[in-house]
């Protein structure tokens, strides 16, 4: 298993990330609603993964592009959480090192909960 493939299978399963995966300077570029950050190293950016994924989850759409040096993922998710559904559409560009990931730049539409996914699934419906 690749290190992308261990990133990705920590997302699905809403557990942390192993240290392991991230090479000790690892780069976190993040645009997510309304901000823009940046973190560095490895127990920093595995903890930010973990906030952020820290439920089981299902991948409904998952895109894995390769590149020179990583990926280009893009994923939509959805998961429970405190007995509601929320959803999620992102893109993370990954590169390695090796065995393990030396950066990700993320771009991230934000955690939408069962209302919003209610009111964007009419709104395409309305669209077609």
């Amino acid at each position: 298993m690749t290190a992308i493939d261990a990133f990705l299978e920590a997302i699905e399963t809403g557990t942390a990330p192993p240290l392991e995966l991230f090479a000790e300077d690892v780069l976190l570029d993040a645009t997510v609603p309304n901000w823009r950050f940046r973190l560095v190293g490895a127990a920093r950016v595995a903890g930010q993964f973990e906030t952020w994924f820290r439920f089981p989850a299902h991948f409904d759409v998952v895109e894995r592009t390769p590149l020179p040096g990583g990926e280009l993922i893009r994923f939509e998710l959805s998961w429970i959480e405190n007995g509601n559904p929320y959803a999620c559409h992102q893109t993370h560009r990954v590169t390695v090192d090796g065995d393990r990931i030396a950066s990700v730049t993320l771009f991230c539409g934000g955690k939408w909960p069962a209302a919003l996914l209610a009111e964007m699934e009419e709104a395409l419906r309305v669209a077609s």
